[in-house]
């Protein structure tokens, strides 16, 4: 099944090579640089399955599917 994958701005953009034959995004691509964590969980919702980080800052917010 090919997934909608998002990599945050502290993801290497090349990391996006181990998902070939998927849709794959960074933050930056999508204008979201700025965002805080909240609003970019938001703004990705609906629009991405998967969303890579490496961010610790993250917390659990319930928008998971």
């Amino acid at each position: 099944m090919r997934r909608r994958i998002l990599l945050d701005e502290c993801v290497p953009s090349r990391f996006r090579r181990q998902f070939q034959g998927h849709e794959v995004r960074t933050v930056p691509e999508m204008g979201w640089g700025s965002f805080k964590n909240g609003v970019l969980l938001a703004s990705a919702s609906g629009k991405f399955d998967v969303l890579v980080t490496t961010g610790q800052r993250l917390n659990y917010t319930g928008a998971h599917k």
